[in-house]
């Protein structure tokens, strides 16, 4: 091979090698490819950790004061409910009291200086009968009624047998005789009634022969 034709060789190889190589300008360029969505990062907000404890803050008063005005409404709630328990019998006692007064009047009538004996009891009488009727109506108002047991049947529940006795027109085991009136109050028995009951019909001697 002659000199020339080395050389013209050459000169290919190097023009074939330069045709391969990338072309430096035509490299993407690296802000472009930082740019692509790919490459892009999500943009994470950091949390507001200062309205963050502001409103824990908010959140822990309100239930500290709903906490405290549920303490002062069961205080106040246990109050009310000593003080009703403490007075509860204070309307009953107001009215005992109008009784008291009505028997002061029957008395002061009765123990008037001069006139008759009878005129004075009768006018104690008429006194102490008003009073007692104003004492009923008192009852009533409390829903406290008597039991009315005359002539019924014998009821352990409503009553206290205090004796028996025979009787021929009570039938036996019934009431023949109140001593002390049994009440109820709304619809619970108050105070048992105490009463005597009747044996029935006393037993006959047999006749004599």
């Amino acid at each position: 091979m002659t000199e020339e034709k080395k050389i013209e060789d050459e000169i290919i190889e190097e023009e074939q090698a330069t045709s391969a190589a990338p072309d430096p300008s035509e490299a993407p360029d690296e802000e472009e490819r930082d740019e692509s969505p790919e490459s892009q990062e999500p943009d994470i907000q950091e949390p507001d950790t200062e309205a963050l404890q502001q409103e824990l803050e908010e959140t822990r008063s309100q239930m500290m004061r709903i906490a405290a005005d549920a303490d002062n409404f069961k205080k106040r709630m246990e109050r009310d409910k000593a003080k009703l328990l403490k007075y509860a019998g204070e309307n009953i006692l107001r009215d005992l009291l109008t009784t008291v007064d009505n028997l002061d009047r029957a008395l002061e009538q009765g123990s008037v200086e001069g006139g008759e004996p009878a005129q004075k009891l009768e006018a104690l009488l008429a006194g102490v009968e008003l009073t007692k009727k104003g004492f009923e109506s008192m009852l009533e108002r409390f829903e406290v009624t008597p039991l009315g047991l005359q002539g019924k049947p014998f009821n352990p529940e409503e009553m206290d047998a205090l004796t028996m006795e025979a009787s021929e027109d009570v039938p036996a085991n019934h009431v023949l005789r109140e001593f002390a009136k049994g009440f109820l109050f709304k619809d619970r028995v108050l105070r048992h009634a105490q009463v005597v009951v009747s044996s029935g019909p006393a037993e006959k001697a047999p006749e004599e022969e």
